[in-house]
């Protein structure tokens, strides 16, 4: 098992990553890094918890999404706009979103 270096949102972090998957695990790193950078740079949310548990609920709708919708064109470009590729982000409610992680989170993690 082969250890990796990478950073996300401006933390280092060392990675595990089977031989042969590096690319693999870079662009998984990528996407979770411009996500989070996104949801940050949006300003409404400061708590680095909380930007990881959003991060994490819009990537797994948006694989959720792709399962359910045709895959689309190989030439598509991702998004780059901070959220998940293929995710329409006006439908979602950021302000509820946090609102449901303050209630799971309690006060860990809760911007005062």
């Amino acid at each position: 098992m082969k250890q990796i270096e990478v950073s996300i949102m401006g933390q280092t972090y060392i990675l595990a990553c089977p031989e042969g998957h590096e690319t693999e695990l870079l662009e998984a790193v990528g996407s979770v890094d411009r996500e989070m950078c996104g949801i940050r740079d949006a300003g409404r949310v400061k708590a680095r918890e909380r930007i990881a548990v959003l991060a994490a609920l819009n990537l797994a709708y948006a694989l959720a999404e792709q399962g359910r919708a045709p895959a689309p064109a190989a030439s598509a470009p991702a998004a780059s706009n901070g959220h998940a590729a293929g995710m329409d982000t006006g439908s979602v409610d950021v302000d509820a979103l946090v609102r449901r992680v303050d209630a799971a989170l309690g006060h860990d993690g809760q911007l005062l």
